[in-house]
């Protein structure tokens, strides 16, 4: 699987973003997981049909020295759907983006 890593997060960086991800998005029961809901206007064709799976969504991982996110869209509401899967070029670059606006706002250099 193709994944988003940003590694040597300082101790420092790592609360900033725990915080920010806290105060934002809706954390998985699993830990230190975050979902990020893809905008619906960049979902695939067979994504924005099955709507009864919608949210789709990135999972956002963030560990106390780095933040990783695989290019797998998802769903939250079963385990596996046909509509999940690989992220398109676009989404792909739409989930970069939105990771870097973060460290954008909280001022963190990567």
């Amino acid at each position: 699987m193709r994944l988003y890593l940003i590694d040597g997060l300082r101790l420092n960086d790592y609360k900033k973003l725990k915080d920010y991800l806290d105060e934002h998005l809706e954390s998985s029961p699993l830990g230190e997981i975050y979902w990020i809901e893809l905008d619906k206007q960049i979902l695939t064709p067979i994504q924005k049909k099955h709507k009864d799976c919608h949210p789709h969504v990135f999972a956002l991982m963030l560990e106390e020295t780095s933040l990783s996110s695989e290019f797998l869209v998802r769903i939250k509401k079963k385990i596996k759907c046909d509509c999940m899967g690989c992220a398109t070029k676009e989404q792909r670059n739409w989930l970069l983006e939105y990771v870097d606006d973060i460290f954008e706002k909280l001022d963190i250099d990567f």
